[in-house]
C-alpha cells in the first residue's frame, strides 16, 4: 500500500516579547492590548493580556501574501508600537520583539556623562578645552535633551555600520556647536574619504543615494541613505563646499541624520510634510524605538545609545 503523502502544517507560532525603553522586559503588570493581523487584512487576534510575552501557536498559513502579518501593541499610559511585514512560516517558529514607551517619555542620560562620552565620541571634544567642553554639553543636556539624545541615537547607529574601511562615525573629526545641533541632525566635519567610502557602499547595495538632496538639506551636494532596515536608517548628507583641515586631514561638511522611514514617498508625506504642516521635527524617542525593534528583527547587534527613556 502505497504511503500518503505528508500534509504541510496550515498554522504559524508567533512569540511577541514586549519591552520598555530600558531595553529590558516590561513589567507585566499592566493589561496589553495585542492585534495580529494577516496580510489579507484579516484581524486573526485582538485581544488585552497581562502578560509581556504571548505566543500564539495557530495562526493561519497561506503560503502567500497572506503570511506578511502585521502586530500592533499597547498599553494604558504608553505609545503604540509595532512591525511590519512579520513573514510567518509553518516550519520555523517566528519572535518579534517590540518596545513600549511611556505616553510622557523622559529621558535618563546617566551612561552618557562628559567624563565617558568625550571617549566614545572625540569629535565633540575636538578644539576646545575639557572644561568648556563639559559645560557647553551639560547645557546641551539641560537645555536640549531631544538633541542630545538624536546626537547619540545617530552616533550609535552610524558605528554599526560597516564600510569597506572602519564606520561612518571613525571619520567625524569636529562637530559644528551652533544651533543647527537640533533634534533631528546635526552638522561636523568629517574626513573627506568618508564619500568615497559611502559611494562604494552604495555599489555594493548598503545605501541608496538621494536625489537633488539641496531641495531638503540646503547647500547640500550628495547624499545616501542607508537602507538595511524597513524604518529609522541612518542617511549622510554631505556639503562639499564646505572645507577645512583638521590635523593635516582633509575635511568636509557633513549633515548625519536619521529618518522615520525606508521608502522616499513615505518619508515625504509621512515625515516631510507631516513636520512642515506640524512645524515639528523627527522625534528621537520615535527614532530609537523604531532603530531598536528593526535590528532585534533583523538579527544584528543591539541598538544600544548610551541613554534610555524613563517614565
Amino acid at each position: 500500500m502505497a504511503s500518503q503523502p505528508t500534509l504541510a502544517p496550515n498554522t504559524s507560532t508567533l512569540t511577541i516579547n514586549i519591552f520598555d525603553g530600558t531595553r529590558a522586559p516590561l513589567s507585566a503588570s499592566a493589561d496589553i492590548l495585542y492585534q495580529v493581523t494577516d496580510g489579507n487584512s484579516k484581524r486573526i487576534f485582538d485581544k488585552e493580556e497581562r502578560t509581556a510575552s504571548l505566543r500564539l501557536t495557530d495562526l493561519p498559513f497561506y503560503d502567500n501574501w497572506g503570511d506578511n502579518y502585521t502586530v500592533l501593541v499597547w498599553a494604558k499610559g504608553y505609545q503604540q508600537a509595532g512591525f511590519t511585514p512579520v513573514k510567518l512560516s509553518p516550519t520555523q517558529p517566528v519572535v518579534l520583539d517590540l518596545m513600549l514607551i511611556p505616553a510622557n517619555p523622559g529621558l535618563n542620560f546617566a551612561d552618557a556623562l562628559w567624563d565617558s562620552i568625550k571617549t566614545k565620541l572625540p569629535f565633540l571634544a575636538y578644539g576646545v578645552d575639557d572644561s568648556a567642553g563639559k559645560m557647553r554639553y551639560g547645557n546641551l543636556m539641560e537645555d536640549k535633551p531631544k538633541a542630545l539624545a538624536a546626537l547619540l541615537n545617530i552616533t550609535t547607529a552610524m558605528g554599526q555600520i560597516s564600510l569597506r574601511d572602519g564606520n561612518p562615525l571613525q571619520y567625524l573629526k569636529q562637530i559644528i556647536w551652533d544651533d543647527t545641533l537640533a533634534q533631528d541632525r546635526f552638522f561636523a566635519y568629517c574626513d573627506a574619504k568618508l564619500i568615497d567610502e559611502v559611494r562604494l557602499a552604495a555599489a555594493q547595495g548598503e545605501f541608496a543615494p538621494e536625489l537633488a538632496p539641496w531641495v531638503f538639506h540646503p547647500g547640500a551636494t550628495s547624499s545616501w541613505k542607508q537602507i538595511q532596515f524597513g524604518e529609522a536608517n541612518v542617511q549622510l548628507t554631505f556639503h562639499e563646499t564646505d572645507r577645512t583641515v583638521i590635523d593635516g586631514v582633509a575635511c568636509v561638511k557633513i549633515e548625519p541624520d536619521i529618518d522615520y522611514y525606508k521608502d522616499p514617498g513615505a518619508h515625504f508625506l509621512f515625515e516631510v510634510v507631516t513636520n512642515l504642516v506640524t512645524r515639528g521635527l523627527t522625534n528621537p524617542e520615535v527614532v530609537y524605538v523604531l532603530r531598536w525593534i528593526a535590528g532585534r528583527h533583523a538579527g544584528v547587534p543591539e541598538f544600544a545609545p548610551p541613554y534610555t527613556i524613563v517614565a
